[in-house]
């Protein structure tokens, strides 16, 4: 191979190489076949959400019991009916990816009680605890006018509320036996809150875990 060739070769390595981005990280367990890694931020940090390499790690043993007491750890069904959309993991992590784009009009919720979030949550959540919502667990109704309105984005008219410019909410808790999330789904629809702004993450805490999703403390 003559000298001009070598040149122009090595000129056109560099050109490919010098455009072509390079991956972070080489992944051995990705989250979809397009999907390695989506990174959001948590509490002012940005948290890089993948799932677990280690292929022969073990659930959370928190996470790991066939059974608990019912009442009140029932199975929910898999739609909450009235419109509201169930949605699975690939979808959350959409919605997640929005907002740690700058989307202010989603929230993704954890709606478990602080002694359950202590233990770890889905990055880019923020925790309203079911019974900050719903008045027959006390309730406080200027408490529960302040996250309508500085939370969500809802608008207060003379006593009625206006919720054209509402928050879409992305609510979660524990898993299918879990009841904190569809308790404040259901409150919120009894406020008038829109259904299709509405969206349930059914598989919560016990699904995240399982597929070894990363976890924030």
């Amino acid at each position: 191979m003559n000298k001009k060739i070598k040149i122009t070769l090595s000129l056109l390595f560099f050109a490919i190489t010098s455009t072509t981005p390079v991956l972070t990280e080489d992944l051995d367990v990705n989250i979809s076949q397009e999907i390695s890694f989506i990174d959001v931020i948590h509490n002012g940090e940005k948290i890089r959400i993948k799932r677990e390499q280690n292929t022969k790690n073990m659930v959370n043993p928190e996470f790991g019991r066939t059974s608990r007491k019912c009442p009140p750890f029932c199975i929910q069904p898999m739609n909450l009916g009235n419109g509201v959309e169930t949605v699975g993991e690939l979808e959350l992590l959409g919605y997640l990816k929005k907002i740690s784009n700058g989307d202010e009009s989603i929230i993704v919720i954890d709606s478990r009680t602080k002694d359950w979030v202590k233990k770890g949550t889905i990055p880019g959540s923020v925790n309203i605890p079911w019974k900050l919502l719903k008045p027959e667990a006390g309730a406080d109704p200027f408490e529960i006018t302040e996250i309508l309105e500085k939370e969500f984005n809802v608008i207060n008219i003379e006593g009625l509320w206006n919720f054209s410019s509402a928050k879409t909410l992305v609510l979660f808790c524990n898993g299918m036996w879990c009841g904190q999330s569809p308790s404040n789904i259901k409150t919120l629809l009894r406020f008038g809150y829109p259904a299709n702004k509405l969206k349930w993450y059914r598989g919560g805490m016990q699904n995240w875990e399982i597929l070894g999703f990363t976890v924030v403390k």
